[in-house]
């Protein structure tokens, strides 16, 4: 039996960009789905197996799994037991026709973060993943702000400023100065990016990166007189303060 979303409101608030996995094996709910995340400014990945999916979701790159308890060759339940049982604390929600309190208690119990039963609100997903996401914003010994000269980016407010001036930038802007501050001092290649920022699945020959790189450039060191991101020719970029 196909169970698709109930219609969301268009109106609902862009998230912050995630990197979410799809683990369902009815293609069309998929496709919804993952069509659906994409527009909200997320990128979304999709296994059509349980198999597969607890393959990708060891790799430990995602934000949140979103997981069909149904699925063929490797059971909902018994992907996220597994997945718990190797250290793997990505936050989960299951998605089900099974609606029933008892249900929902063995989709917990088995490690999930939460439980939505299906047909579901669009907006009402956003909204759990939203709680989901902020519950794993500060993990303990991970930086929250990050500083390089006079840059600042405040993880969990999504707030950057430069000389103490706030710079208002877009999801996806947000998540690649992020990563690149991140990692400032070092080298950042276009396949990194692509990978922690962007779907993998994307052509590495795409100029998608560039552009988005141009234009948080612009937002960034527009006006300044020492730029920050830097274009090392052939590797990649780089976020520092040529000052020290």
């Amino acid at each position: 039996m196909q169970i698709f979303p109930l219609p969301h409101d268009d109106s609902s608030p862009t998230l912050d960009a995630m990197r979410i996995l799809v683990i369902e094996d009815d293609q069309e709910a998929a496709a919804y789905l993952t069509k659906a995340l994409r527009e909200a400014g997320h990128v979304a990945d999709h296994a059509p197996d349980g198999l597969e999916g607890y393959a990708l979701a060891r790799e430990g790159a995602y934000d949140v799994l979103i997981v069909d308890r149904m699925l063929p060759k490797l059971d909902g339940l018994s992907v996220i037991r597994s997945l718990r049982e190797q250290h793997v604390d990505t936050p989960v929600l299951i998605l089900s026709a099974l609606g029933q309190v008892d249900d929902r208690v063995k989709g917990l119990r088995a490690g999930g973060d939460d439980y939505l039963p299906k047909p579901y609100s669009f907006s009402e997903l956003l909204a759990r993943i939203e709680v989901l996401s902020r519950r794993r914003a500060a993990p303990t010994g991970e930086a929250t702000t990050y500083r390089v000269g006079d840059l600042e980016l405040d993880r969990l407010s999504h707030r950057v400023t430069r000389s103490g001036q706030e710079i208002i930038l877009q999801p996806r802007e947000f998540r690649l100065l992020e990563y690149l501050m991140r990692h400032a001092g070092q080298v950042v290649t276009r396949t990194m990016l692509l990978e922690n920022v962007w779907d993998y699945h994307f052509d590495p020959q795409t100029n998608v990166i560039d552009v988005h790189v141009s234009r948080l450039r612009s937002k960034i060191d527009k006006g300044h007189e020492r730029p920050l991101i830097q274009t090392i020719r052939g590797a990649g970029y780089m976020v520092r303060d040529s000052a020290h």
